[in-house]
């Protein structure tokens, strides 16, 4: 569908001007989804914006995982609430109407602003995804992450699926007060399309998508995310790609945040780095999630590279066809790849070895 605007943030400080932005520039409606929100100057400045929103007359609702909430920190609801914020936690653990999905995570993230304006991609609203709080002890300090901000139809299209998670996690019918969307038009190639998945959609468009993706790949696939911990099929589309001559990059952080996805990934890129692909450490956390195929696809949004995303968290992914958008993520991508030193693949002894595959074997759930 036809994108208006799109601009991708250069850092962290560029995206959280674009948020204060968005969220400034409403005037009827404002929806934000989000997996946490921080215990820290950011999710403070996000709480303080929200209720000035609400207390102008704006429409406003915040939309939290029911888990994530509890990984922020402080609890902001009341304070919401009591401004006119309607808030909605997501599949809360101990009260979910949700039966048998307290495990399944709303892992999205979109601000949007009257129906016409969105700003996502992989940014939770907390300190350490925009610019760090050093008043904090120990101070949190920034990561490197991937948002954008667009309008036009796609906007559109990421509010309908606001309105749909909301319902979801209501257990209501829609919303009267927001006014009825476009139905979606049918998935193109021409320009961008917003790309759900999860738990919640019939076909897993993004896995499908990716997986025929690094199939047809002809020259080069270029990848980051935080957490590699790929099934055996993506595994093999990678590596098949690389074993027949096209360049398959993978940037990753040296240490991430999650210690077990750490310990996790290591089997799969002693695959990728046997296989011909180059498999790159980044000094700092980088969060942001992302794939570039040739000139063609620039994959990018909530979901990582590893099975949670795939198939248990309700995710969102834009797939961007236009050779000049895919370049702006491809130039991202590869600015931050010349930052990074290579990795050397070790062959692991008996205990890594089954320390690794213990990991992995409770790593789907975490």
């Amino acid at each position: 569908m036809p994108l208006d605007q799109l601009v991708i943030h250069e850092d962290g400080r560029a995206a959280l001007q674009s948020l204060r932005s968005v969220i400034d520039g409403a005037v009827r409606t404002l929806d934000v989804c989000t997996f946490l929100i921080g215990s820290d100057v950011l999710g403070d400045e996000i709480v303080e914006a929200l209720t000035r929103k609400a207390q102008q007359g704006i429409q406003v609702r915040l939309l939290v995982d029911g888990m994530g909430i509890y990984l922020g920190g402080k609890l902001h609801l009341r304070k919401l609430s009591a401004a006119g914020v309607r808030v909605q936690l997501f599949a809360p653990p101990l009260r979910s109407p949700m039966k048998g999905r307290i495990n399944l995570r709303n892992h999205r993230k979109m601000v949007i602003a009257d129906q016409q304006k969105t700003w996502t991609g992989g940014r939770n609203l907390a300190a350490e995804y925009f610019v760090g709080d050093a008043a904090l002890h120990p101070p949190k300090t920034a990561w490197i992450d991937l948002s954008f901000d667009f309008g036009g139809e796609l906007a559109c299209q990421c509010h309908r699926q606001f309105e749909q998670d909301w319902q979801l996690a209501t257990r209501s019918r829609k919303d009267t007060i927001c006014q009825p969307i476009a139905v979606a038009r049918p998935f193109t190639k021409q320009g961008a399309q917003f790309i759900p998945s999860g738990p919640d959609q019939l076909d897993d468009t993004v896995y499908s998508l990716l997986i025929s993706s690094c199939f047809n790949a002809k020259k080069r696939i270029l990848a980051t995310t935080p957490y590699f911990v790929p099934d055996a099929t993506f595994l093999m589309a990678l590596t098949l790609a690389a074993r027949r001559g096209v360049e398959v990059d993978l940037l990753l952080p040296r240490r991430s945040n999650h210690t077990l996805a750490d310990i996790a990934r290591h089997a799969a890129l002693r695959e990728m780095s046997a296989a011909g692909a180059r498999v790159w450490m980044l000094p700092e956390m980088i969060h942001a999630k992302a794939i570039v195929i040739d000139d063609e696809l620039a994959l990018t949004g909530s979901a990582n590279l590893d099975e949670r995303s795939f198939f248990l968290n309700y995710e969102m992914m834009i797939a961007f066809f236009n050779p000049s958008d895919v370049g702006l993520f491809s130039r991202w991508i590869e600015a931050n790849r010349k930052l990074a030193a290579p990795y050397a693949a070790k062959p692991p002894n008996v205990l890594r070895e089954f320390v690794e595959g213990l990991v992995r074997w409770i790593a789907f759930q975490l």
